[in-house]
């Protein structure tokens, strides 16, 4: 199959808010020449308290030799997020419109809420956190399942100005000890458990270990808010409206929760001693409105630091363009919101535009591997988001899961978190798109806070496989090793050379990590760490990592992370860590390990490893292969070169030049060791 095979859009067309190529060229234009006029047109659809000004509309510096590198956006102007989410929808009449319906993990249980009624409960919240001390830039921790409880509490915080930092509920004990103690969080919100499947996931015991590591690292985090979820699952939410129901309906199922006086308190409780109004805090639009951690080169997690004004212009455009949302249209976004997906796409996006999403607490494949396709059936849901991923593991059930489906009411798909293979994106338009929908192949990370490269609907011909084009404002650049531009068909770096609104302002406490990471290897560039490749027609192909980053079913990790996992172990002295295609993950861990000498390297050595990477970071990070290595390739300079682990992981004995490495004989040993079913 081409990759450059052209398919037409069709259905989307009637409808798009860019209709040709040429229109969004002219457009694309501006907001490249007058940057300040493009943004502040859009800027003008929303509440600002004290105005910005048009003359210092936005200013930055992308070079480390010319001094610290800033991004601004309307600084001086000020205004708030939640009121524009939630306050100005319900003024302009949408109260009784559904905000989100809820689709439970258990397909008996289902809820909604609507604007009117999500904005009373984030005053309530918003009250609860005031007396709990948080005050305007405060951080509070989540880690939660998605249930509307996530959202209510994310608002809250924008409410009153403090910075929310949501851990993905995925993350182990250890991970979350150590986002918390990074950002010194004040408040943690969670839940008591949560059912994924049919597995029972208890969250706040977890919690509580995560909160005693977190004291080993120098922080106590002072207060704890509990979600009572498990017990309202045993009954019908389907008539509530609101957050699943009133407290006299709880089944009192909770006996065994862990709990700690004075720290620990039940949402529920503390919900039903503050009113339901609360006046926003006023905040610059250059103020911090969330952090969200991903991974580092180092191992060290990076708390990407995302400002109020900009990051709202940009999720609110980038949600309406890319997925061409219209009033009356169903949205569902499959990705948790502990991920930035989830913050951008489920949550903010979708909200500043008086959006009706689906919030989806289940698996694909729960109770049967129809799920996706009987929730799209059910709300009639117009545009879907998902993951690479979750399309070829779908893939391997064939059609027959689809076809007891209606999909009649797609209009747009979407892609997400990782480059997605022609033979997926063409199951995908063909089973599930019926070849009458657009498919908008996003490309983004959350350092760029929204989509940068992406089709859009109605307007772009699509590419198997392509990330497409920029999207407004946004001006990609190819590199090569030496910095110097590729122009026209080539590959090399991803990087960019102006700022655009929704890009994240700084790490959390490490401004200098952040110029280092981002700013440092091209200065006067912001470098992706993603190589990219433009083709003769001017579309970009996302070649995948350039660093030592592995991208496992979407999340995004270190080899670095897992290698010291690994090392933590007793009878372990070396490890490296590659990836290796997988069919389903994308890509998947393949890990070389050293056992110190004189031990044995054994099956029982080997599945605690596996073990020890699950708790340290968590489920998605599971390596599927650890091979025993006597040694590791390394340089005379003891630099591991990696290239050739990679092809002794896909069994390739191409492995190039190796007259570098101070052991030659090594490779041979590696390829003898592979395992059998590797």
């Amino acid at each position: 199959m081409s990759k450059n095979l052209y398919l037409p859009y069709h259905a989307t067309s009637e409808k798009a808010h860019i209709k040709s190529m040429e229109q969004y060229r002219k457009m694309h234009n501006k907001s490249l020449e007058s940057t300040a006029q493009f943004w502040s047109e859009i800027a003008a659809q929303f509440h600002w308290e004290t105005p910005y000004d048009i003359n210092n509309f936005y200013s930055y510096n992308f070079n480390v030799n010319h001094g610290p590198v800033q991004v601004k956006w309307m600084e001086g102007a000020t205004t708030n997020v939640c009121y524009n989410l939630l306050d100005k929808n319900v003024r302009n009449g949408m109260g009784d419109k559904v905000a989100f319906y809820w689709e439970g993990n258990d397909p008996e249980d289902y809820s909604k809420i609507t604007y009117k009624k999500l904005l009373e409960e984030v005053c309530r919240f918003s009250n609860v956190l005031k007396s709990k001390g948080v005050v305007k830039g405060d951080r509070v921790a989540i880690y939660m399942p998605m249930v509307f409880e996530i959202v209510i509490a994310m608002l809250s915080c924008a409410r009153i100005g403090a910075v929310h930092s949501i851990v993905f509920a995925g993350f182990s004990s250890d991970s979350l000890a150590e986002r918390m103690a990074d950002c010194k969080c004040k408040v943690l919100v969670t839940a008591d458990s949560v059912y994924r499947g049919d597995k029972l996931l208890n969250i706040k015991s977890l919690c509580d270990i995560a909160m005693d590591k977190a004291k080993n690292f120098g922080h106590e985090v002072s207060t704890c808010i509990v979600v009572r979820h498990l017990p309202r699952l045993h009954r019908s939410m389907n008539t509530k409206n609101g957050t699943n129901g009133s407290n006299s309906d709880i089944i009192d199922l909770h006996s065994d929760v862990p709990w700690t006086d004075g720290r620990d308190y039940w949402w529920h409780d503390e919900m039903d001693d503050v009113e339901a109004s609360c006046y926003p805090v006023w905040v610059s639009a250059e103020d911090p409105l969330f952090m969200l951690y991903t991974s580092g080169s180092t191992g060290k997690p990076k708390g990407v630091l995302h400002t109020t004004g900009g990051y709202l212009l940009y999720a609110a455009t980038t949600f309406k363009y890319v997925f061409d949302y219209h009033p009356g249209d169903i949205y569902w976004c499959t990705a948790d919101i502990g991920w930035i997906t989830g913050h951008s796409y489920v949550v903010y996006g979708p909200l500043a535009n008086g959006a009706t999403s689906v919030i989806f607490e289940g698996t694909p494949f729960y109770p049967d591997n129809g799920r996706y396709w009987s929730v799209i059936e059910k709300y009639k849901v117009t545009q879907f988001y998902t993951a690479p991923t979750a399309i070829r593991a779908l893939m391997k059930f064939g059609e027959e899961p689809v076809k007891k489906h209606n999909l009649d009411s797609l209009k747009v798909l979407g892609s997400v978190g990782e480059p997605i293979n022609p033979e997926a994106w063409l199951w995908y338009y063909q089973n599930i798109g019926k070849e009458r929908c657009s498919i908008a192949d996003t490309f983004w990370q959350t350092e760029t806070g929204g989509h940068v490269i992406t089709p859009l609907p109605g307007c772009t011909p699509m590419k198997p496989g392509s990330a497409s084009f920029p999207f407004f404002g946004v001006e990609p650049i190819l590199l090569d090793e030496s910095g110097k531009e590729i122009k026209g068909v080539g590959e090399g770096y991803l990087v960019f050379n102006k700022p655009w609104p929704g890009m994240m302002r700084t790490l959390f406490g490490n401004h200098e990590r952040y110029q280092s990471v981002y700013f440092s290897k091209f200065p006067g560039y912001y470098c992706t760490g993603d190589g990219a490749r433009r083709d003769e027609d001017g579309y970009f192909w996302v070649t995948g990592r350039v660093d030592d980053m592995l991208n496992v079913s979407g999340h995004l990790m270190s080899t670095a992370e897992v290698e010291s996992v690994l090392t933590e172990h007793p009878d372990v002295s070396e490890a490296a860590v590659v990836s290796r295609p997988h069919p389903v993950k994308g890509e998947c861990l393949y890990c070389f390990v050293t056992p110190n000498h004189g031990v044995a390297f054994t099956p029982k050595l080997s599945s605690e490893l596996v073990k020890k990477v699950r708790e340290s970071i968590g489920p998605f990070a599971m390596p599927d292969v650890i091979q025993h290595a006597p040694g590791l390739p390394k340089t005379r300079s003891g630099k591991i070169m990696r290239r050739v682990l990679r092809k002794v992981a896909v069994n390739d004995r191409e492995v190039g030049d190796i007259s570098t490495l101070a052991d030659e004989h090594i490779v041979e040993e590696l390829f003898k060791n592979r395992p059998e079913k590797a």
